[in-house]
């Protein structure tokens, strides 16, 4: 029936294309080799790497007309071999996105459904579009232009697991009840500056009884740029409550870049992620959460700090560095990253030294053609005895991992 549907709905989009002022659809397949061998953890003593291909294939439609706007991503995420060669796979296929977006005047516009939510440098929201599925949220989003430079957004959010008659207890699959948020940038001169605040509600059960407990995430982006020269700066501030356990936690960033010439860029950076003593009895909620960030971006991109895990640890410092490459249509970066928690680790009850270890972060890529991308990376995780403690595995083992992706991008149609 589902694929019945999504035939409809692509005839009708099509058709609507002679009546539409504007009507765009494109595509995307992106497959992806990875060799995961102490990947998101170091890797056990004796233990074998995996070896998989993964894909993800998207159809998104733009459609706009008058004072309206739609929007949909229809997606299929898969490993190669996952499904039989005579099977189905249709609980692989989702909408990614289907919103709408009402233009109420020059300045003002309410973009409802499930949609990608991104700010700035994709720290607290951003798409994870690195992971095949990604992210998107089913919200409500105000949207002010209140001046050539500047722009507000208010957020709303609230979730259920189903149309029930009576109050359930919430699954928490998007990992929050409800949430409010106020997002304002604006530009003066050479100077961007961001403002956000977040108030995040999470459903529990309490002594028998559903309760909301509500944090709160407040902070600022500023960038700076001045000819070859580059910077950036966070800070953020979370408080309020979760599961009935007080919050106090903070996250600080910097970073500088320059562009030496045509071919070669460099850059350092630091970040602080506030986190609790592993011999810290108290309830209280002392660890940074980037909550709905793309923190693949950040922190190494071998995943060893706040995807999916790392959550309510000892924190983290990131001190790291870049080297960049660009020529016509290939580019090439090395990163490192050297790692160390913001809280004691202990042994028992020996202190460990802070020093979690070096990533190496190298990645290469070749634009082929307009709509065809190949990258390309390979990174390499040097752990020390205090990963070991926190994460397990052995800091001794071959921890590594290497990608290979292409990805193509076709403009299928457009009415322009």
């Amino acid at each position: 029936m589902r694929k019945y549907f999504y035939f409809t709905l692509l005839v009708t989009l099509i058709v609507t294309t002679n009546y539409a002022q504007q009507f765009d659809l494109s595509a995307e397949l992106r497959p992806r080799f990875e060799n995961k061998h102490g990947y998101g953890s170091l890797l056990a003593t004796n233990a074998d790497g995996a070896n998989f291909i993964s894909q993800r294939s998207r159809l998104n439609f733009n459609f706009s007309q008058d004072k309206i706007k739609i929007g949909m991503s229809l997606q299929n995420v898969r490993v190669w071999g996952d499904i039989s060669t005579l099977g189905a796979d249709d609980n692989a296929t989702m909408l990614h996105e289907a919103w709408a977006e009402a233009l109420l005047s020059d300045s003002f516009s309410l973009k409802l459904g499930r949609q990608e939510i991104v700010y700035d440098d994709s720290r607290i929201f951003g798409n994870v579009g690195w992971a095949q599925q990604a992210r998107s949220h089913d919200a409500m989003i105000a949207k002010f232009k209140l001046s050539e430079k500047s722009n507000l957004d208010i957020g709303f959010a609230l979730n259920a697991d189903s149309q029930a008659g009576v109050d359930n207890l919430y699954s928490n699959i998007a990992g929050y009840k409800t949430f409010q948020y106020a997002y304002y940038h604006t530009a003066i001169d050479k100077v961007g500056l961001s403002l956000l605040a977040l108030n995040n509600g999470v459903e529990y059960l309490n002594a028998g009884d559903q309760k909301v407990d509500y944090s709160q995430t407040i902070g600022t982006y500023i960038t700076y740029k001045e000819g070859k020269f580059a910077s950036d700066f966070s800070i953020y501030v979370q408080t309020g409550k979760i599961s009935d356990k007080d919050v106090s936690a903070s996250n600080f960033s910097g970073n500088i870049s320059y562009k030496a010439s045509d071919l070669f860029s460099f850059g350092v950076g630091a970040e602080y992620l506030s986190g609790k003593d592993t011999n810290d009895t108290s309830l209280d909620v002392k660890s940074f959460n980037p909550l709905y960030g793309t923190n693949h971006k950040f922190n190494g991109w071998m995943d060893y700090f706040y995807v999916g895990n790392h959550g309510g640890s000892v924190g983290l410092v990131d001190v790291n560095g870049f080297v960049g490459y660009n020529k016509d249509k290939f580019s090439a970066k090395v990163m490192p990253h050297f790692f160390s928690s913001a809280a004691d680790i202990y042994s028992g009850t020996t202190k460990m030294d802070s020093k979690l270890g070096t990533e190496i972060d190298l990645t290469i890529g070749y634009k082929v053609a307009n709509n065809i991308a190949f990258s390309a990376g390979y990174s390499k995780m040097y752990g020390t005895n205090s990963m070991e403690v926190l994460k397990g595995g052995g800091k001794d083992e071959n921890s590594s991992w290497s990608w290979i992706m292409f990805t193509f991008n076709p403009k299928l149609f457009s009415s322009k």
